[in-house]
């Protein structure tokens, strides 16, 4: 997950040939035109499925006032989607050629999380999480016969990186048993460790070789993963309030819900993307951190849609809290979100005090809007919407004396 400039030309086409094999080598960070390939799509589509499951039991764990064991639990479920898809986006970007062997081990890794989906309700309920690992099994040795694919084609220092990526993602699914054996008490350790463990396989895998990947691609598959996950956001918020409203009839009482929710989601886009942030993903350290941080932008930003279903059924009274913590539910992962997306994004294009602390305010304005009961999401809603505005006036005003200022030194 680090950078380097290839041997192989960027003019060099993946395609080149129709052998249903072709050797795994890497592919140049200076290929031009590298965009998503439809099978990333797909496999972003079928990841979230996952991640609808996990999202619709932490709204049940919350609503029924479960909500410190339900959010251990979706962190947890998270991280094992999040981390698989993660490796999977990386390795493509590097190692993508798109053979038939390619197409097929990809395939069986959907098949995976699909696996993995099902299994997320029982994780909740009965903190059974075999089918959960037995997803997680099939999408990671997947992984492995990619890496081992690697390293049949490479040699040298890159073909040790490859078989280290083996080595430590096999370590790591052995450990992820403890999931399955160890007491109840102690699993949250158990996931800790591993989940450290699995954190350090990059780092130890490329201390002597980094592999190649393209920033623009990584950026564009980051970014649309993340307008998955707000879709979903929206269709979870949307269903929620359609059945309220056929069992309920509640749309009044509903409508500042969704309002305040569809302008949380498009503040959370223009956030998002405002940006050009491939510009920044120049270095191993740049992309580690970038990489990893967005853990919590993806999380947060689909713990939103969950948090928005709790404040419908808390509503329409079906939800066994009170309205504070149905807020909370909604507030509390907007401001992870907005600060997540100024630590990774924002701040590095930011000009000055008064622009760094848009994000930062704005997430503790959100939070101060947990206490303003009935109308609490909608004015997170407003607020988010404002920090969009305040965004743009300061940019607009920032490049207009530039232009003036420049158009003097040219006089």
């Amino acid at each position: 997950m680090t950078s380097r400039s290839t041997p192989e030309s960027a003019s060099t086409p993946r395609s080149a040939g129709h052998w249903p094999l072709r050797r795994m080598t890497a592919r140049g960070r200076d290929e031009v035109h590298r965009v998503a390939s439809p099978l990333e799509l797909l496999f972003d589509l079928c990841f979230v499925v996952a991640i609808a499951q996990a999202g619709s039991e932490l709204v049940h764990a919350v609503a029924e006032g479960h909500a410190g064991q339900g959010i251990l639990d979706y962190a947890m479920i998270f991280f094992a989607i999040w981390w698989a898809w993660m490796n999977f986006s990386w390795f493509a970007s590097a190692y993508d050629n798109d053979d038939v062997l390619y197409r097929v081990v990809t395939l069986v890794q959907i098949a995976g999380v699909l696996v993995l989906a099902a299994g997320v309700s029982k994780a909740f309920e009965t903190h059974d999480f075999l089918v959960v690992w037995l997803g997680y099994v099939i999408m990671r040795f997947a992984m492995i016969a990619q890496w081992l694919r690697v390293a049949r084609s490479t040699e040298g220092t890159e073909r040790t990186a490859a078989l280290r990526y083996a080595g430590g993602v096999l370590l790591c699914q052995i450990g992820w048993l403890g999931l399955l054996i160890a007491p109840e008490g102690g699993r949250a350790w158990v996931f800790l460790v591993v989940a450290l463990a699995e954190l350090c396989v990059p780092l130890f895998a490329e201390k002597d070789f980094t592999t190649s990947w393209h920033p623009h691609h990584i950026a564009e598959r980051y970014g649309l993963f993340t307008i998955i996950v707000l879709g979903e956001t929206i269709a979870a918020a949307t269903v929620a309030v359609k059945s309220a409203v056929d069992e309920h009839d509640a749309l009044g009482e509903l409508l500042p819900i969704a309002a305040g929710g569809l302008l949380i989601v498009f503040s959370a886009w223009w956030i998002y993307f405002v940006v050009p942030i491939h510009g920044h993903l120049r270095s191993s350290g740049q992309a580690f951190l970038w990489g990893y941080g967005h853990y919590l932008i993806f999380a947060s930003a689909a713990a939103i849609g969950a948090g928005l279903e709790v404040a419908v059924e808390q509503t329409v009274g079906t939800a066994h809290i009170s309205r504070l913590s149905a807020s909370a539910a909604v507030t509390l992962p907007t401001a992870l979100y907005f600060l997540a997306v100024w630590v990774l994004h924002s701040r590095h294009f930011k000009v000055g005090i008064a622009q760094q602390l848009v994000l930062p305010t704005t997430a503790l304005l959100v939070i101060l809007c947990t206490f303003l009961g009935d109308w609490a999401v909608l004015a997170a809603g407003i607020v988010s919407a404002l920090a969009v505005a305040v965004g743009v006036a300061m940019t607009t005003r920032m490049v207009t004396r530039e232009t003036a200022a420049e158009a003097a030194r040219s006089a």
